[in-house]
């Protein structure tokens, strides 16, 4: 029989770990960064706190829950005293405080209008390691409202808690419940960041 023609020589396979070609050429279009260009890493308000807090039930408290409703346009939540405190008069299971949460457009609208009393000036000591941040106000007709003598005056606290567009469910969704990867959560800085580009914000 006459001999078998030799098979033609295969091209050589790149070795183990050595990128090819299209994967390099994927790496050069790739950003630098990430985060930036991934819009499930995008920062959003996740909801808005608002919170008088009296420390007395009465006349001041119903006064301090009509403030809320005429700012949110919704029903107000009344808080309880955990402890009796005698110094400050407070007893156990007494409402002293009044709080009301917004979401949506209505929330970032009214933490707009908190941010333009504070002159866009908040400090470092504002932000939380979770990525939430908080501050006060010393009177609530600052916000727009019109000055009533029978209501008085009230100041208020903002609380502010962040997300990110996409993936924070799977810490809270009752089957599979898994923790969020570091790299997916919020930090301070991420937050600082995101008020100082959003709301051209002052760190003090």
């Amino acid at each position: 029989q006459p001999p078998r023609p030799a098979p033609a020589s295969s091209p050589a396979s790149p070795e183990r770990g050595a990128l090819l070609p299209s994967h390099r050429a994927r790496l050069r279009r790739a950003p630098a960064d990430m985060s930036e260009e991934n819009p499930m890493k995008q920062l959003k308000i996740a909801k808005l706190i608002l919170n008088i807090s009296v420390g007395e039930s009465g006349d001041r408290l119903t006064r301090a829950a009509k403030v809320l409703e005429q700012l949110s346009g919704q029903t107000p939540v009344f808080s309880r005293a955990r402890y009796t405190v005698r110094t400050f008069g407070i007893r156990r299971n007494e409402k002293i405080a009044v709080h009301v949460t917004i979401r949506g457009e209505k929330a970032e609208e009214m933490l707009e209008r908190g941010l333009k009393v504070k002159e866009y000036e908040l400090l470092k000591k504002n932000f939380g390691e979770n990525g939430n941040f908080g501050f006060g106000i010393q009177e609530h007709i600052d916000l727009g409202l019109k000055y009533d003598p029978s209501t008085g005056i009230y100041g208020m606290d903002f609380f502010v808690v962040m997300k990110r567009a996409g993936g924070g469910r799977v810490a809270v969704r009752r089957k599979q419940q898994a923790r969020v990867g570091k790299p997916h959560r919020l930090t301070k800085e991420a937050t600082q960041k995101w008020f100082i580009d959003k709301y051209e914000g002052i760190l003090l």
